[in-house]
């Protein structure tokens, strides 16, 4: 079956009222769990660069309904859910250090490190890219090669509604440690977030590196640094400070080294951990 074909199965399956078509389910979740299907994938026609394939996430809310409660038992620990753990790590060449988790129906690229660390149905990791201790990457979330994921980072689930985009993390990206990115922000390629970001769709990310600030939402330029800020607002109680993200430089020769980039942050007071 071609994916046009499944797409279209799914598509049926979705509407109001329908019958579920649980063969084209349970075969676009195994498509998504061997990287052969994505959730969102490049494309250059795009204004952003990527396609939204909402079929696919239509199929992963058809497949909690079809699902029944299963025990699962993995060594000392046991498990009670509607999915089945991923396996065959080895054959896939992934590392995976106890007690890191990912669903059935994630994909995980050759090279990709698992510490202990969670991944959710619907998402795609790129080669060779860590996910390091107590990391969160979310349900349709798109990783790209050659991402680090730093200790805590919160990367956000996007099901509902099933057009919208997923959070996306593109080649290269350095996440710090306790970022947190949600709502389908898009981090450019080798972008670099500081410790402690946190990015939604409506947060301004602000470049302040030129004579007058120039305000982005819901996508980090490529190779931008940046660092926690905040921007005054006023209310009828007074002024207060509200979140957001500033770009402070960009990506050279000279702060692609890990070190050299944690001296440039923390000339502004922030760190990659």
């Amino acid at each position: 079956m071609t994916h046009e074909q499944l797409a279209g199965r799914v598509e049926a399956s979705f509407a109001p009222g329908a019958t579920i078509d649980e063969a084209a389910v349970e075969e676009t979740i195994a498509l998504l769990d061997q990287g052969k299907v994505r959730v969102a994938e490049p494309d250059p026609d795009s204004d952003t660069g990527w396609r939204t394939n909402a079929w696919a996430k239509m199929a992963v809310l058809l497949f909690f309904q079809i699902r029944g409660m299963e025990t699962t038992s993995v060594g000392p620990f046991e498990y009670h859910d509607k999915l089945p753990l991923k396996t065959g790590y080895q054959e896939a060449g992934v590392r995976v250090v106890p007690p890191a988790t990912a669903r059935f129906g994630a994909y995980l690229s050759p090279g990709v490190i698992l510490m202990p660390s969670y991944v959710n149905i619907g998402a795609w990791v790129g080669p060779g890219s860590m996910v390091d201790t107590w990391v969160t990457v979310g349900s349709c979330a798109q990783i790209g090669a050659d991402v680090h994921l730093a200790g805590g980072v919160g990367i956000g689930g996007v099901l509902e509604p099933p057009q919208a985009a997923p959070v996306i993390v593109e080649d290269g990206a350095f996440i710090g440690s306790r970022c947190i990115v949600t709502e389908g922000v898009r981090v450019g390629r080798e972008a670099v977030l500081g410790a402690g970001v946190v990015l939604t769709g409506s947060t301004p990310i602000i470049d302040v590196t030129g004579p007058e600030p120039v305000e982005h939402r819901g996508v980090v330029p490529e190779r931008a640094i940046v660092i926690p800020g905040s921007r005054a607002r006023e209310f009828p109680a007074g002024a207060y400070g509200l979140p957001c993200g500033l770009v402070i430089g960009y990506r050279t020769e000279a702060t692609d080294d890990k070190v050299r980039l944690n001296d440039v942050l923390r000339s502004f007071g922030s760190s990659l951990a």
